[in-house]
């Protein structure tokens, strides 16, 4: 046997390959021609493209029922806020502490008469407004009382002011809440009283502690001196040292 080259043995995955690649590579081509020349639902079963079509038109009407749906919200809110009550302003009041206690204090009838003459007087010698009486109210500024013990005459600024009977004079202050402010102390029907005249005009008081006095005798003037918030004058009675509600003694005392 002579000896020399033999052919070279190929692997047998290698053959099989070489051998199945040409029919692998005319199916591929084939397929690429029917994919792009026939209609892609030629392919498809009669009934799967029924069942294809529906579906696209349950898609169309539910997008066209969701494409509906904000307007028939907003015509449904609509009606609703139409027919739902509306509450207004008027419906709903605020009674603050002020207005509470003016509906309780504030409508006091303070008209009165007066004579001129007498052993008891008003503190002028003409009728003239209250601006606030006696008793509880709302504080009208920083340093004002809530419970005002005493009655405010509001004849205007610098009115001369009267003593309202005979008495000595107990104290004479510039300072304090009262400001410019005169104590005198009488006796009315055998009962101490002593009457304070405060706010007044600052130095306009003649009186002195000690000094006697007689009814209608000059008092000072209407002023605004200390927790003032206005022109006026505080007039306070105390019988036995207590505060009493001045324009009640006055309409029973003054002629």
């Amino acid at each position: 046997m002579r000896h020399g080259v033999q052919p070279s043995r190929l692997p047998i995955a290698r053959r099989i390959a070489q051998r199945a690649l040409p029919p692998t590579v005319m199916l591929a081509v084939a397929g690429l021609l029917i994919g792009t020349t026939v209609p892609a639902n030629a392919l498809f079963r009669p009934a799967d493209v029924v069942a294809s079509t529906g579906l696209t038109s349950l898609a169309t009407v539910a997008s066209a029922e969701k494409s509906a749906e904000p307007a028939q919200v907003l015509e449904l809110s609509t009606t609703a806020a139409a027919a739902a009550p509306v509450a207004s302003r008027d419906d709903w009041t605020v009674t603050s502490y002020a207005e509470t206690l003016r509906a309780k204090y504030g409508n006091r009838d303070f008209s009165y008469a007066i004579s001129g003459t007498g052993a008891v007087r008003w503190p002028f010698p003409f009728v003239t407004s209250v601006s606030s009486g006696f008793g509880q109210r709302a504080a009208p500024c920083r340093g004002c009382s809530s419970y005002h013990r005493g009655t405010d005459f509001t004849p205007g600024y610098g009115t001369p002011i009267q003593a309202i009977a005979d008495g000595v004079v107990s104290g004479r202050d510039e300072g304090w809440s009262y400001g410019e402010h005169v104590f005198i102390d009488s006796v009315v029907n055998g009962q101490k009283v002593t009457t304070l005249y405060a706010h007044m005009e600052e130095g306009s008081s003649p009186l002195v502690p000690g000094q006697a006095v007689k009814a209608g005798d000059l008092v000072g003037r209407v002023g605004n001196s200390g927790a003032s918030t206005g022109p006026h004058l505080h007039l306070e009675v105390r019988l036995d040292g207590v505060p009493f509600d001045s324009f009640a003694w006055l309409v029973a005392n003054a002629s």
